[in-house]
């Protein structure tokens, strides 16, 4: 079991003991705090992570003393800070991790994403995803619990749809053609960057192939709001908070956005694409 893990667990006993502590069933202070019951059973099974206003909303709840609120906000602040590896931190389950990233986006009212690799998760369709998930699952010996992901991972596409949140999504043209799907996967992901695209709240942009880089596109990166980044390499599920950082990727974004085009000029980039594997599916015969 990985430290992150058991620290989870760890924080998850603590929440459990408070709880009955103030004879309080899951379901009841599900009540109390608004959510639905499912979420306080996911956070004492350690089935996902607490963030700080879950603790503290949570302490509130219960009634606990002022040195167990505090105890609790350490254990959090613990988790955030700890950089934990991909292999151990996948081992707990794909749908708890789409589960905590659901849980952090909807604290968050600005996005700014940029992902050199792959689609951005919260763009993605359905049979994208199941192939990304066959892959990491693969890579990482994750649970088989694709099919869970994947219904979470859509259910966190819904807060695109939420107009008082921004959304800035910025990715290379390869990572737009690179085949992690079969190509008629690919075709329906990209009809669905190009109908993404339109919304009011989304700002999407694609840096094309002759595109002069300002920097090495070296890893994705998220920033919410202007409180945390979370960056992923092949081992590691960084999320900092320490402000120069934060100043330091919104930068790196702000250059990256600065040689990418945006609306029309993105969606007729797409729409290259589109043309291009639309050549080689009739080549293939398919």
């Amino acid at each position: 079991m990985s430290s992150f893990q058991q620290a989870r667990i760890d924080l998850g006993m603590h929440l459990r003991q408070l709880r009955e502590g103030a004879q309080l069933s899951g379901k009841e202070l599900a009540e109390r705090l608004g959510w639905q019951a499912s979420k306080v059973s996911r956070l004492e099974n350690a089935r996902q992570t607490a963030s700080e206003e879950d603790v503290v909303m949570w302490a509130q709840a219960v009634d606990a003393a002022p040195e167990s609120t505090k105890k609790l906000i350490g254990q959090v602040i613990g988790l955030a800070e700890r950089h934990d590896s991909w292999r151990q931190r996948h081992r707990s389950g794909l749908a708890a991790i789409q589960e905590d990233m659901r849980d952090l986006e909807a604290r968050t009212h600005l996005f700014r994403v940029f992902e050199p690799g792959l689609i951005i998760g919260l763009l993605q369709t359905a049979e994208y995803a199941r192939n990304v998930f066959a892959k990491i699952k693969r890579i990482y010996s994750a649970p088989e619990e694709i099919d869970s992901a994947i219904r979470v991972r859509m259910q966190r596409q819904e807060i695109l749809y939420d107009g008082k949140r921004r959304f800035r999504f910025l990715m290379p043209e390869a990572a737009l053609r690179y085949r992690l799907a079969p190509i008629g996967v690919m075709r329906g992901q990209l009809d669905r960057l190009l109908a993404v695209s339109t919304l009011p709240n989304v700002e999407f942009g694609i840096i094309p192939f002759e595109a002069p880089l300002p920097s090495a596109a070296m890893n994705g990166f998220w920033l919410y709001d202007d409180v945390l980044v979370g960056v992923s390499t092949r081992t590691k599920e960084l999320m900092i908070r320490e402000a120069g950082d934060i100043e330091f990727y919104s930068r790196v974004f702000d250059e990256y956005c600065e040689v990418a085009s945006f609306r029309d000029e993105a969606r007729a980039v797409i729409v290259r694409i589109l043309d291009d594997f639309a050549q080689q599916t009739d080549a293939l015969g398919d």
